[in-house]
């Protein structure tokens, strides 16, 4: 029985761990609240959370899992990251309108590569009790026999049931297909659960909200082949106040990797943030204190965005270091200065009307006086010259709303406008 977190007013957890994850909005479902209270309670437990290489970096909502996982080792738990050198070749299927195109082994290995390069700015890695490891699931995915696999795992599991979660349920109910290479995915990632269990004697499982089904499979599957307890959790999937997906812009993806985005652009997003997230986003993506972050946040006008500037840093600090932070700070400060433009920068100020709905780039471009016509903002955007805020512009019909003011609006590298 899950518990989910609309109905934990109540619940007052017990061991460090939990507390933390429960009062910095990292906890939304769990296989039993209580029972897991216990364990962590008890003494260490190994935690592992997974990652497909299905692109060459992550970005900012992964972040949720990650920092999940930094609180765990900071309260004295042992975190493992799966990367998913096995999984990757099929592709999870959770609440994806279609399948994932297919990567070749030479892609997935260098994705690995790439994104193994970031978990160590979160995590302590080493040979220690609570020292976080890295494995790659292909390690045993790639080694199982298909008549093994269906008779010893097979059975365990109700094609009833998996039918049933809402993961697999919302792309038949649009009927979509799903292949039987998809319909695998759960399995596996299930014998992942199993395989960490007997490895390494994980007994946790974390993962995002659309992650549930899996999750549980992988729960009930320890059970039914280890008579193992263990237990699984999930995290929120996080929209922004104005209903906009975590981690999105109108220019894309926020990138971790510095060579996909700028730490300078990732400090960026961070002051955009939304009044009414910052002090959610610092409790989340930050390692401040709750009283401090309740303390910094209290107020309105200058001394939110102070806030903000604070997240900025903090964020870039953790994801970046603490050098390339300061320096984000400070090319921030030099480019959108008190007066909003005067060192330098032109400004394009939007009137109210404009502010009411969406803003198109497009329309941008050419009332700032970037470009002569919409037929010449068409093709510098096709040409991958116009930016937002650093992060390129790849959509023709990308737009903006009032809360992403201001922002920078550049073209080429030496062309910026301050909109606001």
């Amino acid at each position: 029985m899950s518990k989910s977190e609309d109905s934990l007013a109540d619940f007052q957890p017990r061991s460090e761990a939990l507390n933390t994850l429960l009062s910095r909005g990292h906890c939304h479902q769990a296989t039993s609240f209580e029972a897991l209270d216990t364990a962590l309670g008890a003494g260490p437990c190994t935690i592992y959370n997974g990652f497909d290489a299905t692109a060459d970096s992550l970005h900012v909502g992964h972040l949720v899992p990650i920092m999940a996982l930094r609180r765990m080792q900071q309260a004295g738990h042992r975190p493992i990251i799966l990367v998913g050198g096995g999984t990757t070749r099929i592709g999870d299927p959770s609440f994806r309108p279609d399948a994932r195109p297919m990567l070749s082994e030479a892609e997935i290995a260098s994705n690995i590569e790439s994104l193994s390069r970031v978990f160590g700015r979160f995590l302590r890695f080493g040979d220690g009790p609570t020292d976080a490891i890295l494995v790659n699931n292909a390690e045993w995915l790639d080694e199982l026999r298909w008549i093994d696999m269906l008779r010893d795992v097979g059975r365990h599991f109700s094609v009833n049931r998996m039918l049933g979660f809402d993961s697999v349920k919302s792309r038949l109910e649009e009927q979509k297909s799903l292949s039987f290479l998809e319909f695998n995915y759960m399995i596996l990632q299930a014998f992942d659960f199993l395989e960490l269990s007997r490895r390494h004697g994980c007994s946790i499982q974390m993962g995002g909200a659309d992650q549930w089904g899996n999750i549980v499979s992988g729960v009930d599957l320890v059970r039914r082949m280890e008579g193992r307890e263990v237990f699984g959790l999930t995290s929120p999937l996080l929209t922004t106040s104005s209903g906009a997906k975590m981690g999105k812009t109108a220019a894309g993806a926020v990138w971790l990797n510095e060579d996909r985005l700028a730490p300078f652009d990732f400090w960026q997003f961070w002051r955009n943030t939304e009044d009414a997230d910052v002090a959610r986003f610092l409790a989340l993506f930050t390692d401040l204190p709750l009283a401090e972050i309740e303390q910094i946040t209290s107020g309105d006008g200058a001394s939110l965005n102070a806030a903000k500037i604070r997240l900025a840093s903090e964020a870039t600090t953790l994801a970046h270091g603490r050098e390339a932070a300061a320096n984000a700070e400070a090319s921030a400060a030099a480019v959108f200065g008190k007066g909003g433009g005067t060192d330098g920068l032109p400004s394009l100020v939007l009137d109210e009307e404009q502010r009411q709905g969406d803003i198109r780039v497009l329309d941008l471009l050419v009332q700032s006086g970037l470009r002569p016509s919409k037929k010449a903002a068409r093709r510098s955007i096709e040409e991958r010259s116009v930016r937002l805020d650093g992060d390129i512009v790849e959509d023709l019909s990308a737009c903006l709303v009032a809360q992403d003011l201001p922002c920078r609006l550049s073209l080429g590298r030496k062309n910026h406008i301050l909109v606001k």
